[in-house]
């Protein structure tokens, strides 16, 4: 058996959905939506799959589908892309794992930027990597450039970088985004930028790629995904758009994990992305209205709740809410006690993790809100 998956802890989410089946709770935890998706580009997948090809489609994706995300780029954020930066993957998580692979090499060190995404730890180490951990402070969660400075060594070869910010929920601005910059120049680092949650953004704000600032195109693997485009995320549509060079290499690490993605939603996709851009801005005000249903409710039952910026998910700080237990306690007994699933913050991060915060996921139905924020009362009753 290999040790490193024999020493890996099954994942969160997989742990907290589990539990949520299992006892029939409200699932607050692992973030998928259960609203939002556009009826046309379910309508587009299931004539492909009748209409269009069942076989293998080509491992870098099709190029209607390629196409569509360069175009995509450049009227949404003003990148000049084709269809060789571009590279389909079975998801985000996938198009990570390539990437990683692609660019780490044995003994290299990558500075993970904490509570971050728990596949990219494991993901570094399957490269033969050293996670290299600096932690972001709530509840600002700002980037400050001597902490990631101390980080860097000789062995130092990419930074994975999250932005918009999943689970702080914030988006970084100027000044931070030109740290990254600054740093990855400067040390002659890759930058994985994780970018999914792109357009789950809240309150009008703006969205800039960290491959549009200076120096930086040819040392960042942008990583997109459809599924929270177009909040389907079983789906596992997503990709990694690079430097043409860049992207030839981690086309080549990708070809050797899933080889290609199902081509009728990757059809879909590409509908969707030249078609449905009247979707986006509905698709953000109905996650805003979200939030503050579920900010509001938690807010007035005396819960301590962090502002949320972007994606589909807020913080609840347990100590300031009157509720003395650790994160992985209270959602265990949560889930168990009360009938919700959340999701501890401690399970972002490896090295000294803060236990004061769990994890909600507001991407839902009013009702659901509704009975998870009344499941979220009791267990403060309970357990408080």
């Amino acid at each position: 058996m290999n040790p490193i998956y024999e020493q890996m802890k099954v994942s969160v989410f997989e742990r907290m959905s589990g539990l949520a089946a299992k006892h029939g709770a409200v699932n607050l935890g692992q973030g998928f939506p259960d609203f939002g998706w556009p009826p046309e580009i379910l309508d587009a997948a299931a004539r492909a799959v009748v209409e269009g090809s069942n076989q293998y489609a080509p491992s870098r994706g099709l190029p209607a589908l390629r196409d569509a995300v360069a175009a995509h780029y450049g009227r949404h954020q003003g990148l000049n892309l084709h269809a060789d930066h571009v590279c389909v993957t079975s998801g985000a998580t996938e198009a990570l794992g390539a990437a990683i692979l692609a660019v780490v090499e044995p003994g290299n060190e990558v500075i993970l930027l904490t509570p971050a995404y728990d596949s990219y730890a494991p993901m570094v180490r399957r490269a033969g990597g050293v996670p290299r951990e600096v932690a972001l402070k709530p509840p600002e969660w700002r980037i400050e450039r001597a902490s990631i400075e101390a980080a860097i060594g000789p062995k130092t070869r990419a930074i994975i970088f999250n932005n918009p910010h999943n689970p702080a929920a914030r988006l970084f601005d100027a000044d931070e985004l030109a740290v990254i910059a600054g740093l990855a120049q400067a040390h002659d680092l890759i930058v994985i930028s994780d970018e999914v949650w792109e357009h789950v953004l809240l309150d009008e704000q703006t969205f800039v790629p960290l491959a549009s600032l200076p120096g930086m195109a040819e040392r960042t693997i942008k990583i997109g995904s459809a599924g929270k485009i177009f909040s389907l995320t079983g789906w596992k549509v997503g990709w990694m758009v690079a430097a043409p060079e860049l992207a030839a290499v981690a086309a080549r690490a990708h070809q050797f994990l899933t080889f290609s993605t199902a081509p009728n939603l990757q059809a879909a996709v590409a509908y969707g992305l030249n078609d449905g851009d009247a979707w986006i801005g509905p698709m953000q005000a109905r996650f805003a209205r979200a939030r503050d249903r579920m900010t509001a409710g938690l807010r007035d039952a005396g819960f301590h709740v962090l502002d949320a910026a972007s994606t589909y998910f807020l913080s609840v700080d347990l100590p300031r809410s009157g509720i003395a237990m650790d994160d992985d306690s209270f959602a265990q007994a949560a889930v168990e006690q009360a009938g919700v699933a959340v999701v501890p913050l401690s399970a972002f991060a490896e090295q000294e993790p803060s236990r004061d915060l769990v994890r909600l996921c507001f991407g839902k139905k009013d009702e659901t809100i509704d009975a998870g924020v009344a499941a979220m009362i009791k267990a403060k009753e309970m357990l408080a």
